[in-house]
């Protein structure tokens, strides 16, 4: 059962007891990686990573994921002034939106890679049942390329760096594939920037997102931030999706 069938009260039911179940530390979370389709599969791994945002500690929500379409410019952002679920209306944030549109680059207002199947509005829902008021900015990727996603993942640091914005990147990968999981981890703790964009080049990824989830990396590690993804994360069985997870800021040591 897709997300769009629950109710508001099902939705906080399964944050609280995400809440409840798995300890959470007192930094901020600032990056998500969540599944592109919620469902009844993965609410529960879907609420785990929620369950880690609070009701004021963000302005404004940036979604990115893949999302096939023709556009000339390759990461078109819908020009919709607001977006509606079962749960109720968000505001797009059009000046966010005006900050990233740049002629010269790939950045574009444009509705052509924009359908109802987009997983904005399954991560709206559980945006509507953790945080009291914010606005969202939607960004598809309508190609892979390593230009385009390096370009995105560069503009994300510095745009939203010093905003209060929580960045959602949608992507799945199947736990079969574990071993290239493991590889596409090892390579980003060591910072090999080159081997992760070969390795998305390749065109060989088990990854649905890739895209999403390279530009996630990529500003998570411009970031300083701690990466930490559900697979295995505690006694308490592991992910459905690999690659669900979330980055957080690091405590910095205190001198004196």
């Amino acid at each position: 059962m897709n997300i769009s069938k629950y109710s508001r009260e099902e939705v906080l039911k399964g944050l609280s007891k995400a809440k409840k179940e798995h300890s959470t530390t007192e930094e901020t979370v600032r990056i998500l990686f969540s599944p592109i389709n919620i469902d009844s599969d993965n609410f529960e791994d879907v609420c785990r990573l929620y369950s880690r945002v609070g009701k004021n500690d963000f302005d404004t929500v940036v979604i990115v994921e893949t999302h096939e379409g023709d556009a000339e410019k390759k990461l078109p952002m819908v020009s919709h002034k607001e977006f509606s679920t079962p749960l109720g209306t968000v505001e797009a944030n059009d000046r966010l939106r005006n900050d990233f549109c740049d002629e010269d680059d790939d950045f574009f207002v444009d509705d052509v890679a924009f359908d109802e199947s987009v997983s904005l509005y399954d991560q709206l829902m559980m945006l509507q049942c953790t945080m009291d008021d914010f606005s969202v900015l939607s960004i598809q990727i309508t190609d892979e390329n390593s230009f385009i996603i390096k370009e995105l993942a560069y503009a994300l640091e510095e745009i939203l760096a010093s905003k209060n914005a929580l960045i959602v990147f949608c992507c799945d990968m199947d736990p079969k594939y574990s071993e290239e999981f493991e590889q596409i981890r090892e390579l980003n703790e060591e910072g090999n920037l080159t081997g992760l964009m070969n390795h998305l080049n390749s065109g060989a990824s088990s990854i649905n997102g890739a895209g999403a989830l390279f530009s996630g990396l990529i500003v998570a590690k411009e970031w300083g931030l701690k990466l930490n993804f559900l697979k295995g994360n505690d006694s308490k069985g592991s992910s459905k999706n690999l690659l669900a997870g979330y980055a957080e800021m690091q405590k910095q040591p205190i001198f004196g």
